[in-house]
């Protein structure tokens, strides 16, 4: 039976992440993957913190098994004002968060909820894959905006937007992750993090900021978050717990206007009802016994070695005419090599030959670019596997260069 003649036409725009599509060769042993964005396996909650969680769960007994409120937990939602006014400078009231189920159902939510077909959102060059998926079956037109060392160029925002604003049109919002941005691992200086809000003020738009890698600094830097820069109330602040906890309890949260959180709640009555119950009651525990705070300095420590040794790698083994971002924190280091190469053409042959995998960069990127580009991760793989995988990755680059020639 031919189903595809039953598919909505939105259907069209679903597109597998290239992300994704490097699991199908994770069961080769000798294969380096820089490609996920996973945790460091010995960052995520010991024995005794896991035995301890379910001991909690226990203790609440059917409680943490039975529906709980659309918008949360009360318990987690008191938690959070705590949480965002003491780790985060975030003002809210419990009306002001709301839960949901890791931070990509919060994008998802915020396509269905504020893009109309043809609407334009504004997003960095690159900016985060998942992001895109999840705003385009809204149909959405975009513009892109590039980054230099200092985060999105608002030289260049700004004169996209005088040039909407002679054609009659307006951005809806502009989509960023300001604070070791994936796939680039830039972060936003706070000149911009201000500037950016004053330009948002003048051409009226909302700014969605997304926060997963905030608390992950291992340099030392003064970087603010957006919200707790927005005095309109204009910032839709973004959070999860996956990188900073537990990828696989699958809780996120929201900080915006009430009246804006309203919507937000309606909007994942229809998609889940609630986030897992189970779930809230596991990160409840974990801020309650203070287990992220105490986890949050080994995550930096080793995530810091890592990205220094990748990156100090990379300067020595790569080609000269080759780019790499040097983050300040985060899980992604980005490159751009010779405008030559396509690295999404050339991915299949490395894995095959190298035994080392990456993303491609050109899904990243909104303009149809990128394509010499691609994101490694290093959270995940050992040390040993760094220095492997980017000796095999720098022969698999500079052997493209001379086929390209």
């Amino acid at each position: 039976m031919d189903f595809y003649k039953f598919l909505a036409s939105r259907t069209d725009r679903m597109k597998a992440s290239e992300v994704r599509e490097l699991v199908k060769y994770s069961r080769r042993k000798d294969l380096i993957s820089f490609g996920g964005g996973l945790p460091d396996p010995a960052t995520l909650p010991s024995k005794e913190e896991i035995e301890s969680a379910i001991e909690f769960i226990s203790s609440l007994g059917s409680i943490a098994f039975q529906y709980s409120p659309t918008s949360g937990v009360p318990e987690l939602k008191a938690e959070l004002v705590k949480y965002c006014r003491e780790k985060l400078d975030i003002k809210a009231s419990e009306d002001e968060i709301i839960v949901v189920t890791g931070s990509q159902q919060a994008l998802d939510i915020t396509a269905r909820i504020l893009i109309n077909q043809r609407d334009y959102v504004i997003t960095e060059l690159p900016t985060y894959i998942a992001a895109i998926q999840a705003f385009n079956l809204m149909r959405p037109n975009y513009l892109g905006v590039p980054m230099d060392d200092d985060g999105m160029k608002l030289e260049c925002l700004e004169k996209s937007l005088k040039d909407l604003r002679e054609r009659g049109l307006k951005p809806k919002f502009l989509y960023t992750i300001p604070t070791c941005q994936n796939p680039a691992g830039l972060s936003m200086s706070m000149d911009r993090r201000r500037h950016l809000l004053e330009i948002a003020s003048k051409y009226d738009f909302i700014v969605i900021e997304d926060d997963p890698y905030g608390r992950l600094i291992f340099k030392q830097t003064d970087l603010k978050r957006l919200k707790s820069l927005d005095e309109e109330g204009r910032v839709i602040y973004i959070s999860t717990f996956s990188k900073i906890y537990a990828p696989g309890v699958r809780i996120g949260w929201v900080v915006a206007d009430k009246s804006i959180i309203n919507f937000y709640e309606l909007a994942k009555q229809f998609i889940d009802l609630c986030s897992s119950s189970i779930n809230q009651y596991i990160v409840l525990h974990a801020l309650q016994s203070n287990l992220i705070d105490k986890r949050i300095p080994l995550i930096v420590q080793k995530y810091k070695k890592k990205c220094e040794l990748m990156y100090n790698l990379l300067k020595e083994m790569m080609p000269e005419d080759s780019r790499w971002s040097n983050p300040v924190g985060g899980m992604f280091i980005f490159g751009w090599l010779n405008e030559k190469i396509n690295t999404k053409r050339m991915l299949v042959d490395v894995i095959e030959r190298y035994g080392v995998a990456y993303v491609p960069g050109a899904s990243f990127f909104v303009d149809g670019t990128g394509w010499n580009t691609m994101r490694l991760n290093f959270s995940f793989p050992t040390e040993e596997q760094i220095v492997l995988g980017v000796e095999r990755l720098s022969k698999a680059i500079k052997e493209e260069e001379k086929n390209i020639r």
